[in-house]
């Protein structure tokens, strides 16, 4: 098995801010997100593919991420021994969920092509054509970016909000006033720090009678009798994103939150993401699937396991400019592998 893997920085079209990272006015955020690519290929001249994307939220970066792939020794790795190969990538280091992300992916590409099958069909998921919808998200801005961000989603039937700044009424209002009633997720990425103030911006929030959920309206740190607190007398379903990192996780989470946002580079790619899924499910929890800002990559990587989910929201790749990759397509927001050239694996190829 070789490893080859480079820096990708990832051009938004938008600069991209959620709560975090917020300034007065709307300013802040980011307009380059930096990531890596992964290609493992075996004796057989295989390639698998994978995508490193980094979240400062979890102490990750490119350069860190380099680093540890570094580190990894390729020929410990087996597409016919993911679990293995996962146990071996633990080892190196603690931590660094999303570079063990990017080699899962990629050895689940490997190991669908050896097979002769998609990763949906090795995974025995399967994949509807049509059934599956994106919402497509909206960072933090100023009104009037508000406004022409929601006339340029005007083909996606779900949007998904970000709030928790001191502009949120006006940016509610702006995306209203170009799309009264359409459907919107929020996600406050942490912002409301007390249940009190949560539970306020929750009220306020449910006035609008088409927001569909809430994530992470604190943060991950906050006791559970505060997340007790909230889940008892929130007028809208709240999702766990920062609390729900994996399947671990599950027993916090089925108590006080309705839902789960589950993305590969926090649960180190495609196998603890189906763990994630799953455990959420028999637990009873509404489920989402979510993504950082990453190419088409890591979102077609995710689009495989849509029959487990709710809901998903997998715009990384909507949101830049210079995607390096084809996959599942998304036009109008719908997942679809109809036109995907290569029947195997990620079914994922080059766009250049």
């Amino acid at each position: 098995m070789k490893l080859r893997f480079w820096r990708y920085d990832l051009k938004l079209a938008h600069r991209w801010t959620v709560s975090s990272g917020a300034a007065p006015g709307g300013s802040g955020g980011t307009e380059v997100y930096p990531v890596v690519m992964v290609e493992l290929t075996d004796r057989d001249g295989l390639v698998g593919l994978g995508e490193v994307a980094p979240s400062a939220r979890y102490e990750e970066s490119a350069e860190w991420s380099i680093k540890y792939l570094e580190s990894v020794n390729s020929y410990q790795l087996s597409s016919g021994d993911i679990p293995g190969s996962m146990q071996y990538l633990e080892s190196i280091a603690p931590r660094r969920w999303a570079a063990k992300a990017a080699m899962n992916v990629a050895l689940w590409d490997l190991a669908a092509r050896r097979a002769g099958q998609s990763v949906a069909d090795h995974l025995e998921l399967g994949f509807t054509e049509g059934r599956h919808m994106t919402s497509f998200s909206l960072g933090i801005d100023t009104p009037e970016v508000m406004r022409q961000k929601t006339l340029e989603a005007a083909s996606y039937p779900v949007l998904k909000l970000k709030v928790g700044c001191a502009t949120d009424q006006a940016n509610l209002a702006a995306v209203r006033e170009v799309a009264p009633g359409k459907p919107l997720r929020l996600d406050a990425n942490e912002a409301w720090k007390t249940k009190e103030e949560a539970l306020a911006k929750l009220e306020w929030l449910a006035k609008d009678r088409s927001i569909q959920f809430v994530e992470q309206p604190m943060p991950s740190s906050s006791p559970r009798e505060d997340w007790i607190w909230l889940k008892e007398r929130t007028p809208l379903p709240i999702f766990a994103d920062e609390s729900y990192l994996t399947a671990a996780d599950i027993g916090f989470c089925s108590e006080v939150f309705h839902g789960v946002n589950v993305k590969l580079a926090k649960t180190c790619g495609i196998s603890g993401a189906v763990a994630a899924l799953k455990a959420a499910r028999q637990a009873g929890l509404k489920t989402m699937l979510g993504c950082m800002i990453e190419s088409s990559v890591l979102i077609t990587a995710a689009a495989h396991l849509a029959e487990l989910t709710d809901y998903l929201d997998l715009d990384g790749c909507l949101l830049i400019t210079n995607d390096p990759y084809q996959g599942v397509s998304l036009e109008g927001g719908r997942l679809s592998f109809a036109s995907a050239r290569d029947p195997l694996g990620l079914r994922v190829r080059a766009r250049y």
